[in-house]
């Protein structure tokens, strides 16, 4: 009887792979009629798309697109320690850096292409500091068995 080579994901790559599996439901979520409001509002960029995720967040095509892509980016990070680890500490950097863009830069101008309103700022807040201290907090102590 041979035994199996059983791989244990660390509660590191199992958080990098529900954020990211979260990113591609938000992203997916966001070019679905009723759950994103004012669809027909749909725009691919800038703050004059008027369709909202929820009712709440502003998105645009290229918002959805980029949720889709940061969840693809977390998914395939959950596959080592390290990746994981870049993911939620980068990523969290990620969204602080937009959380700092949304505060500067005003609704109704050009420059504010992704778009957002005041409760993607706020979410852009929490998720930054959620994800750099989930990768702070988990990589504490690195797991001697890695996927």
């Amino acid at each position: 009887m041979s035994t199996a080579n059983t791989r244990v994901r660390t509660p590191l790559q199992t958080a990098a792979l529900i954020v990211g599996v979260v990113f591609l439901l938000v992203g997916v979520l966001g070019f679905v009629p009723g759950v994103t409001t004012n669809y027909d509002s749909l725009e691919f960029a800038g703050h004059t798309s008027d369709a909202m995720l929820l009712g709440i967040f502003e998105v645009s095509i290229l918002h959805n697109i980029v949720h889709l892509l940061f969840g693809v980016g977390g998914v395939l990070a959950a596959r080592t320690w390290s990746a994981a680890r870049g993911y939620l500490i980068g990523g969290g950097v990620v969204y602080l850096l937009l959380f700092l863009y949304g505060l500067l830069v005003g609704h109704d101008s050009a420059a504010n292409f992704v778009p957002v309103n005041d409760a993607d700022n706020w979410l852009h807040l929490v998720l930054g500091v959620g994800m750099i201290a989930l990768g702070l907090a988990l990589s504490r102590r690195r797991a001697s068995t890695r996927i």
